[in-house]
């Protein structure tokens, strides 16, 4: 594994501008390499869950990428950057590469450029790729065109369920996550999750699994990994590639147009705003175009 370079690869991939993402020749399509998208909310414990889930499954013949995407502050642009921290005990692992990443100007929970970003781990030859979500809400619906399996982690007493209920995140799922199991009120969250799960998922044919764990000292972790392959297993009979390819293109076309408006937006002079909305429509179309 070539740090440096993988390093200095995505550094400039998160940096490139939309006309030099469009002059690369990344496709970002359907691989061999295993994606899992991990979200929920802030403080259920992600990071320290993918810590352990990573060192569990990573070994000379599995080599595995993390991207953590911090937010970025909406007034400075900074970000804390504090998943590496909480995944220290990684670094020294020579089959694991952890990135931390700023959400920047994504608004989904994901990062500026994150297919192209993916695409070049998938280029290093990572047989697994992990991609920890800003929070939860919008970002499942980003994340889950962009990943195999979907992990959702929550944790008792926090109200997680209900409100994933009524965002219609947990029906994103392909595995519903308690941590913390060592809380009151992991009984009930465990049931609640259990009887939404048996309702079946996204995909006909697929019951979400139901994982407790306590990702502080390691519980439960061979229980989620086998989650994982179960997952794994049951989408290699069922997956529809070309809708996966369809889905993914479409996401990276969508935010690559955001950003251009974007980007316009932010290069316009100041009396354009004066226009009518009409008026700036037409104007920012056409620089698109261009």
């Amino acid at each position: 594994m070539n740090r440096r370079a993988i390093a200095q690869g995505l550094t400039k991939t998160l940096n490139a501008s939309v006309n030099e993402v469009l002059a690369s020749s990344q496709q970002c399509t359907d691989s061999s390499a295993l994606r899992l998208g991990i979200t929920g909310a802030p403080g259920v414990g992600k990071s320290s869950m993918i810590a352990r889930l990573a060192a569990y499954r990573a070994n000379k013949d599995k080599q595995l990428s993390i991207l953590a995407i911090d937010p970025s502050s909406p007034l400075s642009g900074g970000s804390l950057l504090g998943d590496r921290i909480r995944m220290a005990d990684l670094v020294d692992n020579p089959d694991i590469y952890i990135r931390s990443l700023p959400s920047r100007s994504a608004n989904d929970g994901l990062c500026n450029n994150v297919p192209a970003l993916i695409k070049l781990l998938e280029d290093a030859d990572f047989s697994e790729i992990i991609l920890e979500t800003v929070g939860v809400g919008q970002a499942e619906y980003a994340i889950r065109n962009q990943v195999d399996i979907v992990i959702l982690v929550m944790q008792p007493g926090s109200g997680d369920t209900v409100q994933s209920m009524k965002a219609g995140v947990v029906e994103m799922a392909d595995i519903l996550v308690v941590n913390k199991d060592d809380m009151a009120g992991a009984d009930i969250i465990y049931a609640e999750l259990g009887e939404i799960a048996a309702r079946g998922g996204r995909l006909e044919g697929w019951y979400p699994k139901v994982v407790r764990m306590c990702a502080r000292d390691g519980k439960g972790i061979d229980k989620l990994s086998e989650a994982i392959d179960q997952a794994v297993a049951w989408q290699a009979q069922h997956r529809d590639v070309e809708l996966i390819n369809a889905q993914r293109k479409r996401y990276q076309l969508q935010s690559l147009l955001e950003r251009r408006v974007d980007e316009l937006l932010n290069a316009a002079e100041p009396q354009l705003l004066s226009d009518s909305v009409a008026d700036c429509f037409s104007h920012i179309a056409g620089a698109i175009k261009d």
